[in-house]
């Protein structure tokens, strides 16, 4: 059933946007037919891409909301605790005040985002005196704290009439303008983070039962529960380093699949990647076609998230790992 949703949901973000096409025209299209050379055009180099890079940051940032959430035996933990998203977004609007290229301003936000992660766990491993996961989610706070601060700073360094709008709506959210190179760019490095993500699910499961019951089963906790913040911030990084910052989908998206599947990891992730990129699609969709202008995922995902989010607190009365 979910992978039909899923399915659904690229068909009709394939099909919905200013130049909408029907099931037929995407149909014939795809098999080398199309109606028109406008409708080739339109879904072979604006619909598709966007369709695709959709599908790839909903699943990633889903993927590493679970993971997090798992590791971390947290369910208010979404991509950005550790900063991955805040230290992205001010390596990208950075770039953007330096007035560098589309490609460069990703990689930008890409190796700033890695970046962050490098310094919160160099800062963790430095000061031992508390509980390890602790140290890691303090220590990201404050380094998520920072790189806002930098974010603020190069807001009121821009040019409010050309680099500040740039900056505003690129921090918003955005898949307006991408590009089968941007997709290529951020696919080696979400795939990167996913496989391991994939392959180890049942070993990670164990990590909510606590360190010392993962050991007694055989798992090294530690270098498991580094080898997962790793891949969940790899994932996060490319899809900031594309879309922009985009929340609740993380945070979201883990809680819904739980509903289906319950705690157990290896359950939860596949479902949680299909549910995410069914929601992203649906609102990219949504965001192109509700109002003449675009508007920013950032804000369409708050809107969904927030009363969802509320709803799931209300049903109550069982634990995240019930």
């Amino acid at each position: 059933m979910l992978a039909l949703g899923l399915a659904g949901a690229l068909a009709t973000g394939a099909m919905l946007g200013p130049y909408p096409l029907s099931p037929v025209d995407v149909a014939d299209t795809l098999i080398g037919h199309p109606p028109d050379p406008q409708a080739a055009i339109v879904l072979w180099n604006i619909r598709l891409p966007r369709v695709v890079a959709a599908a790839l940051i909903g699943a990633a940032l889903a993927a590493a909301g679970a993971a997090y959430q798992t590791v971390f035996r947290n369910p208010l933990v979404a991509p950005d605790i550790l900063g991955v998203s805040q230290g992205a977004g001010f390596g990208a609007v950075l770039g953007i005040l330096l007035g560098l290229p589309v490609l460069a301003i990703q990689l930008m936000g890409f190796a700033f985002g890695i970046g962050t992660i490098a310094l919160v766990m160099a800062i963790a491993l430095a000061l031992r005196g508390m509980g390890q996961v602790l140290v890691v989610v303090l220590c990201g706070m404050a380094v998520a704290a920072l790189a806002g601060a930098g974010i603020s700073l190069v807001k009121l360094m821009a040019d409010p009439d050309d680099q500040l709008p740039a900056i505003t709506f690129w921090l918003m959210g955005s898949l307006a303008g991408i590009k089968q190179a941007d997709v290529a760019a951020a696919l080696p490095a979400i795939v990167a983070g996913l496989l391991p993500l994939i392959a180890l699910r049942w070993r990670i499961g164990l990590l909510a039962l606590g360190d010392d019951e993962a050991r007694t089963l055989g798992v090294e906790a530690g270098r498991l529960r580094l080898l997962v913040i790793l891949s969940a911030t790899l994932v996060t990084a490319a899809a900031v380093s594309v879309a922009g910052v985009i929340g609740w989908v993380g945070l979201m998206v883990p809680h819904m699949a739980r509903l289906i599947t319950g705690p157990r990891f290896d359950r939860l992730l596949p479902v949680a990647l299909a549910m995410g990129a069914a929601l992203m699609v649906l609102v990219d969709a949504a965001a192109r076609c509700i109002a003449q202008q675009e508007v920013p995922l950032g804000i369409l995902t708050a809107v969904l998230g927030g009363p969802v989010f509320l709803w799931l607190l209300a049903r109550g009365g069982r634990t995240w790992a019930e």
